[in-house]
């Protein structure tokens, strides 16, 4: 678990490192390579993270999705109950604000409005900190994204978004660690194990 956290501050710190301009280029390479993906293409109802700090960028994709008629979904962090929400949205600048860490997250009068039950999400795009070639995944260490995995919307095909750097080998996981079906990289696509 210790070596978790240390592996995970390094690559966090090797992502932060990226230029700005670089983090851009390498978001649109993946953009690009996620939005020919025929699980993204067949899917109605797509679940997409909504970048923060220096994770691969999304709010491009959300947009290009949206104007592709998908049914584009968003997180919402339920810090007391340990949760994670998924709201509808038409659009990133209007329906969203600053929530948990400052996150944009959708309005409150959406959330119940707009709320997508998890059986009816066919896709679910996901940050992380490092993953590795199996499909592996460590989050941020709160278990949100793995909980919802598990519990709300085991069907849905898990796609992680990721800068090449923060793909590692192998990462020895945990048993409540959910494993993906894809990862996405400006270089490639790994075919998870799950």
């Amino acid at each position: 678990m210790a070596e978790d956290g240390v592996l995970r501050a390094n690559i966090i710190a090797a992502r932060n490192g990226l230029s700005v301009a670089d983090r851009c280029l390498k978001s649109q390479k993946i953009q690009s390579t996620i939005l020919f993906l025929d699980a993204i293409a067949r899917a109605t109802t797509i679940f997409v993270y909504i970048n923060f700090r220096s994770e691969v960028h999304t709010r491009h994709l959300i947009t290009e999705l949206l104007r592709l008629e998908k049914r584009v979904v968003v997180p919402v962090t339920l810090i007391r109950e340990k949760q994670l929400l998924a709201v509808a949205i038409n659009d990133v600048d209007q329906d969203c604000v600053p929530g948990f860490c400052s996150i944009l997250e959708p309005r409150t009068e959406l959330r119940e409005k707009q709320r997508v039950a998890g059986r009816e999400i066919e896709a679910i795009l996901l940050p992380g900190s490092v993953f590795d070639e199996l499909g592996g995944r460590l989050g941020y260490g709160g278990g949100y994204y793995d909980r919802y995995l598990a519990h709300e919307a085991p069907q849905a095909r898990r796609i992680g978004l990721a800068f090449d750097l923060q793909v590692v080998n192998t990462l020895s996981l945990q048993p409540h660690d959910e494993v993906l079906d894809l990862i996405v990289t400006e270089k490639r696509i790994l075919a998870g194990k799950r």
